[in-house]
């Protein structure tokens, strides 16, 4: 039997789309090779993201940038999250850009994401 037209349209797809997916989707319109390196532990059933804060890698011509995806109302527990980690200075010392993207949705219907850079040195 075949199918004539998809389970989903593609609004919906839209919709049902989770920040990190929303993430991949602009890093890889700006040309970055990306990787999700949050995983899943069924054992403890928790989410565990690289170095306790990291959900997104992405690389382009020489530059590694980190991220933290959430949405837009989260964003700044998701800085303390990344400033608090153990691998933050190491993370930081090794070159890598390390941003929060916050995504939410505009009046006029589109996503919007808030990029908070943190790999400077914060006084």
């Amino acid at each position: 039997m075949r199918r004539t037209a998809s389970r989903h349209t593609e609004t919906e797809r839209l919709r049902r789309m989770t920040p990190a997916a929303r993430t991949l989707a602009k890093l890889k319109a700006d040309g970055y090779r990306c990787a999700v390196v949050e995983r899943w532990n069924p054992h403890a059933r928790i989410r565990q993201d690289l170095f306790g804060c990291i959900d997104i890698l992405a690389i382009r011509d020489g530059e590694t940038l980190a991220v933290q995806t959430t949405s837009a109302s989260h964003v700044s527990h998701r800085v303390r999250k990344l400033t608090d980690a153990e691998a933050f200075a190491d993370i930081r010392r090794a070159g890598w850009r390390v941003e929060v993207h916050g995504w939410r949705k505009a009046k006029n219907g589109r996503w919007q994401c808030r990029t908070v850079d943190v790999s400077r040195e914060r006084p």
